[in-house]
């Protein structure tokens, strides 16, 4: 087997686990959304004018795209044996220069550029002009570079699959092969946040506050409402990581989410997420008109955070009170319950806490990774104690809510045992009380309904209060 001295690297898939141009469109619709109608203008002119212009009007950062750090290891010690490292691409050629700066590794760059889009048989044609038939190994990922490695003295496969791999192979010789892992369901479970679903319980609130829930028809229509809910969630979750991939990144955590991580393309996440909503609405039809229309509402809401509201402080986590609290909307307009304004004055209180849990748990993570302020959103690591000390007293307040909800007639009529509820008091001062000290301690996960749903204490909590709720329904002895 011959080695060249040159190895030409392909960009997309291959150094870099994401696609360049999926990501700067992305950046392009996040930061100047009025560019999104001339998007399809740009591309009846061709796919290189459609590259140049994304990346004339996008500001992508290259430090923070999802590199293949094996691959690049091993490019590193070849450049030490004294090879020659080319970068050739069929990006833009701003973004192959700003990758190149960002790397002390290529000797040289080839790209695309405003007339010539740089792939398959132009890529093999400008690689053949500069070093020769054979005159070099070249390291790709798909089948577009079937054509490249065909002139290639070696094939490096990247991240390919088993059938390109195979191609490959008969076109010339294989020396390396880098494999990456493949999405399966449990990626695809963790980008659509199923365990995220358990925040969606709250749509049967309003069946439980209202003693209905064993009334079939309207558990079937609550059952429904929830997958309708569910899936409309997920989709703005897949959204909200999209637009999010830079903040996702720079996170200790958050920077292993599928889409952040790339373990699921960034197209694949623009294809999902708008088949999720058309599946959610069309269960949302079956529920009923009042349902969907608070479905559109919470859709509509959801994305106007994900696009401006989550980087101001303290809207942010007014928004997200609101959204929990929608949810229960929701719930009693899916089955045409009443709800109390105790109800809701409790929900906006006790998710108001939960939210600057959640901002005050991101900033001692800052905090302790020596960060300033929160990337992508409004905060400083200084604000810290401040929300602190409105998230708790939000809690508290919520305690208030449920105190004064004890002393109207619509507890003694509802309960067998209505002194019984009053056990709700201490058990939720208790509650709010422990998710903020862990929060202070920094044992908050970034989602305290997440946190809440593996703490062992908090589960015990829910435990009581279910058994609590229970006597004062049915009074059972003890």
């Amino acid at each position: 087997m011959n080695e060249a001295q040159v190895i030409a690297v392909d960009l997309d898939g291959t150094l870099t686990l994401t696609d360049t141009l999926h990501e700067s469109v992305l950046t392009l619709v996040r930061n100047k959304p009025y560019f999104l109608w001339l998007l399809p203008f740009w591309l009846l002119k061709g796919i290189a004018h459609f590259k140049q212009k994304v990346a004339e009007h996008s500001e992508l950062d290259v430090s923070t795209l999802p590199y293949n750090q094996p691959f690049i290891d091993w490019l590193k010690e070849e450049k030490k044996r004294g090879k020659k490292i080319v970068l050739c691409t069929a990006a833009n050629e701003k973004i192959a220069k700003a990758v190149v700066s960002n790397f002390d590794l290529f000797d040289a760059f080839i790209a695309s550029d405003a007339k010539t889009n740089l792939k398959s048989a132009r890529k093999r044609d400008a690689l053949q002009e500069r070093y020769g038939d054979k005159g070099y190994d070249y390291a790709g990922n798909s089948n577009d570079d079937l054509e490249v490695w065909a002139d290639a003295s070696n094939a490096i496969v990247v991240n390919a699959s088993e059938s390109d791999a195979s191609k490959a192979s008969s076109l010339t010789s294989v020396s390396h092969i880098f494999r990456s892992e493949r999405a399966g369901l449990a990626i695809w479970l963790k980008a659509l946040r199923v365990h995220q679903w358990l925040k969606n319980l709250l749509l049967f609130v309003p069946l439980l506050a209202a003693h209905q829930i064993g009334n079939s028809h309207t558990l079937g229509l609550q059952v429904i409402a929830f997958l309708s809910f569910s899936l409309c969630a997920s989709s703005v979750y897949i959204t909200n990581d999209l637009l999010d991939l830079e903040s996702d990144r720079s996170h200790p955590r958050k920077r292993f989410r599928p889409f952040a991580s790339a373990k699921l393309s960034v197209l694949h996440g623009v294809i999902a997420a708008p088949l999720l909503i058309a599946v959610s609405f069309l269960l949302g039809t079956v529920v009923g008109v009042d349902f969907l229309f608070v479905l559109i509402i919470y859709l509509f809401l959801t994305v106007t955070y994900s696009f401006s509201l989550k980087r101001l402080v303290l809207v942010d986590c007014l928004t997200l009170a609101t959204l929990y609290t929608m949810r229960i909307i929701a719930g009693a307009a899916a089955v045409s319950v009443s709800l109390s304004f105790w109800l809701l004055a409790f929900s906006i209180f006790i998710f108001l806490s939960l939210a600057l849990v959640k901002r005050y748990a991101e900033l001692l993570v800052q905090s302790r990774e020596g960060k300033n302020s929160a990337h992508g959103r409004g905060y400083l690591v200084t604000d810290a104690p401040l929300l602190q000390a409105l998230g708790v007293s939000s809690g508290y307040i919520s305690t208030l809510v449920i105190a004064l909800y004890l002393r109207s007639e619509n507890v003694m009529s509802l309960y067998a045992q209505p002194l019984a509820i009053w056990l709700l008091i201490p058990i939720l001062l208790f509650w709010v009380s422990w998710v903020w000290l862990k929060s202070s301690r920094g044992e908050m996960h970034d989602d305290p309904i997440v946190f809440a749903a593996k703490d062992k204490t908090s589960l015990s909590i829910a435990a009581v209060t279910a058994l609590v709720f229970i006597y004062a329904a049915i009074g059972f002895d003890l």
